[in-house]
């Protein structure tokens, strides 16, 4: 999908132009036969136009008194038109092309630059074809459970897991979502695996993308193979996308192949993304003391002095809740 989204994005926009210029002809072909002095008026006005037009450069006399009658004449002829189309039961513009977005005119692009229904388009592409789409069904926030996090303290940490997720965690992911458009902060969650933090991801992506926001979601290995098509086969579409999406979310980072590569492009992209203020959610099931000795100082630095950080722990909520479903 993603080498070929702007072909289907592309398609998308000749589809709804062509779509409307049928529905057209068809709203003029009505009018033609029911109300056709519409289309006198619209002759009249045509015919005034160029007039005005070839008259707007011409030495003639008086000519600002005369191109300001003309225009005064084109618009009450408009206003004419309207208002019959209207006391006969049809919209102001029923003889007139209707565009989705009046912005770019179903083009997609305000000049050079991507309308803002661009994104919205893409945003639909890539949840509708990604296979983070099916996972997004049931990992959300109407399938979160409270009650899988224990209310009983363990080891050494500061309160039990359920006062974790129920003062810390969710009350921030409530209100960064809340601001998502003005905040600048990155997340990172860490810690024993089956805690919560793919689940939780995953809420926050669907939250985002049902607001029309672009998430990117890719595990960590997926994000390694990404960087070496950017790398290798230049493959411009996908670098704009993991560098200009909404929010990137790489989930399980420490599980991909390490590698002078892998760790010198995630840095990179790590790196990019962070001049450039674009949010990341980042989620490991290492212990901040492990990632500091699998990735070098460079990426640590970032994550850590650059992302708030949230520790996750408890029992395996993966394990319980495959233990109920064997007792149903």
């Amino acid at each position: 999908m993603i080498r070929g989204y702007a072909e289907e994005i592309s398609k998308m926009y000749s589809d709804i132009r062509e779509n409307e210029a049928r529905l057209l002809k068809q709203r003029r072909e009505k009018i033609q036969n029911d109300l056709p002095v519409v289309f006198n008026l619209e002759k009249k006005i045509a015919k005034l136009c160029i007039d005005l037009a070839v008259n707007s450069f011409k030495d003639i006399e008086d000519r600002e008194n005369y191109l300001s009658n003309l225009k005064n004449e084109i618009t009450n002829l408009r206003v004419k038109k309207s208002e019959l189309l209207v006391a006969n039961g049809y919209s102001q513009d029923y003889v007139s092309l209707q565009y989705k977005c009046n912005k770019c005119k179903d083009t997609g692009y305000i000049g050079s630059t991507k309308c803002s229904c661009y994104k919205q388009k893409l945003v639909k592409l890539y949840y509708k074809n990604s296979y983070h789409n099916s996972m997004l069904a049931s990992n959300n926030f109407e399938h979160f459970n409270i009650d899988y996090y224990s209310t009983q303290r363990t080891n050494n940490d500061p309160r039990s897991p359920r006062k974790n997720m129920e003062d810390t965690i969710i009350p921030y992911v409530m209100d960064y979502l809340k601001n998502f458009p003005e905040t600048k902060n990155n997340l990172l969650f860490y810690g024993s695996s089956g805690t919560g933090k793919t689940f939780l991801s995953n809420c926050i992506a669907k939250d985002l993308l049902d607001k029309g926001f672009l998430v990117i979601y890719r595990t960590s290995d997926d994000i390694i193979h990404d960087l070496k098509k950017v790398k290798f086969e230049n493959d411009h579409n996908l670098e704009n996308l993991l560098l200009n999406c909404d929010l990137l979310i790489l989930d399980d980072l420490g599980t991909e192949q390490i590698t002078d590569f892998s760790s010198t492009e995630l840095f990179n992209l790590l790196n990019k993304k962070l001049l450039m203020n674009k949010k990341m959610l980042i989620s490991s099931n290492y212990a901040l003391e492990k990632l500091s000795r699998t990735y070098s100082e460079r990426i640590t630095s970032r994550l850590f002095g650059d992302f708030t950080l949230f520790k996750f722990y408890g029992d395996d909520i993966r394990i319980k809740t495959n233990l109920q479903r064997q007792k149903q």
